[in-house]
């Protein structure tokens, strides 16, 4: 099996490099080595294999992945920002073999139509893009079959577990306010309500990642033998010769995972020659890093650095988005079977879990979810500048979700809060088109030095980000409100609102007299304030990070080219959600395997390769 933590030292040249074993990298290697089990290819992967890694293959565990000691992720720190209550903020990014996809929430969402047509490439409508969403899954779910797959390698299914309880209720409730249930919001053109959300794994409950859909198999066939995937190992940079023209890759064991060499303070460097192409697939966060230590990018940044320029491209690391995420806990009358809290707060231990075969660890206990829009009144209600954002990029494209919801069936977040006996919901909402940018940059040429990485959060202009977040508050309160399993909110996840407050939260719901409605509770300046507060000082990652090399005209700070060559370097492509021009309206990871098949498939081309 080519599967390796040193290689071998018979391996010096391969036929092509993918310089990171995530979500669109590991799809790139698996259908060209299936494509022609006689090309080489080699894939390094900074972080561990995860073939058997429970945290991986239980979606249960999928919390794991985030904690401080996990070993299945990269931790990037951001710079302090004031827009932010003056905080550094942790953005965690897929740090193992299949990327996010080995260690995300396990979300089905797919983007909109105006999305990727307004990514304004050729080749890349979303006409032109539904085969490549189609090749990528076993759909297992409702909807018309002309909008998904049934024979790809990602399994889109319920798992063996529904929280239907608060799928009934929150639903109920969410139609009272304007908001329906949609029973396919993965068609691309649906929007404006509430799914029951499928999950990538398996009908039985396992996960089903990219590398066990794409690589693993062909590792252990016996049928690809060109097929070398290292792990453990990160990439310096990119070799790139007197001509322009990428050549290898120099790379280090990562001192994460394996120890120092004869005391030394860092681990010797090696290089390895690709004969035809480099293929760069570290993530919006890794991907600038790597390029920019290759000579690649401002050279402002560069000469600042003491890296050589190779190629002026100022765009490498600018522009980096995300969407903007905010935690709202509410107390629930539900039972301990319904939600998720036993087995999150440790009250089920694992083992307990285990040996009783628990249905919940084959759940994400996130059944339901959402894209939404405000209605015009309340897009007015926002003030003037929200107003004008809204006409002019939401108004006229009812295709576009202002906000993506997802309903958590348990408490999200710091569990020492949890109360012994507490059964808890929590709503995610996000921004599904952030305005905030930031950057990523390096401050040095090795892969030790510290990077310079601001998220931008709220850095836009006119606060229009915040305001969406204070919308979704108050939207996702009032559907809560409405629900039969409402007893209150749980005060760490929310605002502290003043005294006397008309808003204010409420230790105990006492549901109207006689079943008369819920009335829409009113909120002061003061109270909005407090909610601004609130939202500056917990606002999150998505972990969706995007933009930071992207496909774009150069003079538009484009890095790479509609068939993904990074420009004025030959032999050299960038392959994951660093390409997007523009965000997306859903968990981007949808979007960053369908961008590993559509480069497959320019790969594939260009080599004269057919791809099965």
């Amino acid at each position: 099996m080519g599967l390796y933590q040193k290689l071998p030292a018979d391996i010096k040249e391969v036929d092509i490099i993918i310089a990171g074993g995530g979500t669109a990298g590991c799809i790139v290697a698996g259908r060209l080595t299936e494509a022609d089990p006689g090309l080489s290819i080699l894939v390094i992967e900074g972080g561990q294999e995860n073939y058997d890694n429970p945290k991986v293959v239980t979606p249960a565990l999928y919390p794991l992945n985030f904690q401080p000691d996990s070993e299945t992720a990269i931790f990037y720190k951001s710079a302090k920002s004031k827009y932010i209550a003056n905080r550094e903020y942790i953005v965690p990014s897929g740090g193992t073999l299949g990327g996010g996809s080995s260690m995300n929430f396990l979300m089905y969402t797919r983007a909109q139509r105006d999305d990727y047509d307004s990514w304004n490439t050729p080749g890349w409508t979303t006409d032109e893009l539904w085969p490549y969403l189609k090749k990528i899954e076993t759909y297992h779910g409702p909807g018309n079959p002309e909008h998904h797959g049934f024979s790809g390698p990602i399994q889109v299914s319920d798992g063996p577990y529904r929280g239907k309880s608060i799928e009934d209720d929150w639903l109920r409730a969410a139609e009272q306010v304007g908001y329906p249930e949609i029973k396919d919001l993965q068609s691309l053109d649906t929007n404006n309500g509430f799914q029951r959300w499928l999950k990538y794994a398996t009908p039985e409950g396992k996960r089903s990642d990219v590398a066990r859909g794409y690589i693993h198999p062909r590792l252990r066939d016996g049928k690809h033998p060109n097929l070398h995937v290292l792990v453990e190992n990160n990439v310096v940079r990119v070799l790139v010769d007197e001509n322009k023209r990428a050549y290898g890759v120099e790379f280090t064991p990562n001192t994460r995972f394996q120890a120092q060499v004869n005391g030394s303070a860092s681990h010797p460097k090696q290089t390895i020659r690709a004969r035809k192409l480099v293929v760069v697939s570290c993530g919006a966060c890794g991907t600038p890093p790597v390029l920019e230590r290759s000579g690649i990018g401002s050279r402002e940044i560069l000469d600042r650095a003491g890296v050589p320029v190779v190629q002026e491209l100022p765009g490498v690391g600018s522009g980096y988005q995300d969407h903007l995420k905010i935690p709202i806990v509410f107390k629930t009358s539900l039972s301990q079977d319904e939600t998720a809290d036993a087995l999150l707060s440790g009250r089920l231990s694992l083992e307990d879990a285990i040996a009783q075969e628990h249905p919940h660890l084959g759940w994400n206990f996130a059944d339901l979810a959402s894209k939404i829009r405000p209605t015009d009144a309340e897009a007015v209600a926002l003030g003037p500048e929200f107003q004008a954002s809204w006409e002019r990029d939401f108004k006229n494209r009812p295709n576009r979700p202002l906000i993506v919801m997802v309903v958590v069936s348990g408490l999200y977040g710091d569990n020492a809060s949890v109360l012994p006996t507490g059964q808890f919901v929590s709503l995610l909402p996000f921004t599904a088109y952030s305005y905030s940018r930031g950057h990523m940059h390096i401050t040095g040429p090795e892969v030790g030095d510290a990077l310079d990485f601001n998220t931008g959060f709220f850095n836009d202009k006119d606060d229009i980000d915040l305001k969406k977040l204070i919308w979704s508050y108050k939207k996702g309160r009032e559907i809560m409100r409405r629900t039969s399993m409402y007893r209150g909110e749980h005060q760490p996840c929310h605002p502290r609102f003043p005294k006397g407050s008309k808003a204010a939260l409420i230790e105990e719901w006492n549901q109207p007299a006689e079943g008369g409605p819920v009335v829409d509770l009113e909120y002061s300046v003061e109270d909005d304030a407090a909610i601004e507060k609130y939202i500056r000082e917990h606002v999150e990652t998505s972990w969706h990070s995007l933009g930071t090399a992207k496909m774009a005209p150069q003079d538009k700070m484009g890095v790479v080219d509609k068939n993904l060559n990074v420009y004025g370097v030959r032999g050299l492509k960038v392959v994951d959600m660093s390409i997007a021009p523009e965000n997306v309206g859903a968990n981007t990871a949808n979007t960053a395997m369908m961008i590993g098949e559509k480069a497959a498939d320019i790969i594939a081309k260009e080599l004269g390769l057919v791809l099965k």
